[in-house]
């Protein structure tokens, strides 16, 4: 099995994203059963009173236009143990990496999605620039690139 914690500022728009676009992908392809896939936050921002929010509606809405669901997700803050659970830890930016990195210290699960496909960009944030299709063609982009990566470690065939 195959662990994969996507990782993101708040948990409601790209890595819930990144998240749902893999599930997609490992269930278009069939091999569902080889991972296990969430996403976590940096920060409690989006967690009241032990309740995450939902995922943000134009990050919901930019996965329906391509036939992704993600209903039931709520953001959650990534704690210490995901390191010793997880097999990769993606993040989007630096920030996140920097955070993750502030939790668990250097290790080597740690990963920047785009650095998957070639470059040192971040995803870019929706949050900011509130184009939702951008987030979702470099998660994508990110994703392939993962899958090239694994790929290539003959993780899957």
């Amino acid at each position: 099995m195959i662990k994969i914690l996507f990782v993101c500022h708040g948990n409601i728009c790209r890595s819930p994203m990144a998240e749902f676009i893999m599930k997609d992908k490992i269930k278009k392809l069939g091999i569902g059963d080889m991972f296990e896939i969430a996403s976590a936050a940096t920060s409690a921002e989006e967690i009241w009173n032990g309740v995450g929010n939902p995922v943000y509606p134009p990050a919901k809405d930019e996965l329906k236009k391509h036939g992704i669901a993600c209903s039931g997700k709520k953001a959650r803050q990534m704690v210490k143990s995901d390191y010793e659970e997880y097999d990769y830890l993606i993040g989007m930016d630096d920030a996140n990496i920097g955070n993750m990195k502030n939790l668990f210290g250097d290790g080597d699960k740690i990963f920047k999605l785009l650095s998957f496909a070639g470059s040192d960009e971040s995803v870019s944030d929706p949050w900011y620039t509130d184009r939702f299709d951008t987030a979702y063609n470099d998660i994508n982009r990110g994703v392939d690139g993962f899958f090239k990566f694994l790929e290539e470690k003959n993780v899957i065939n």
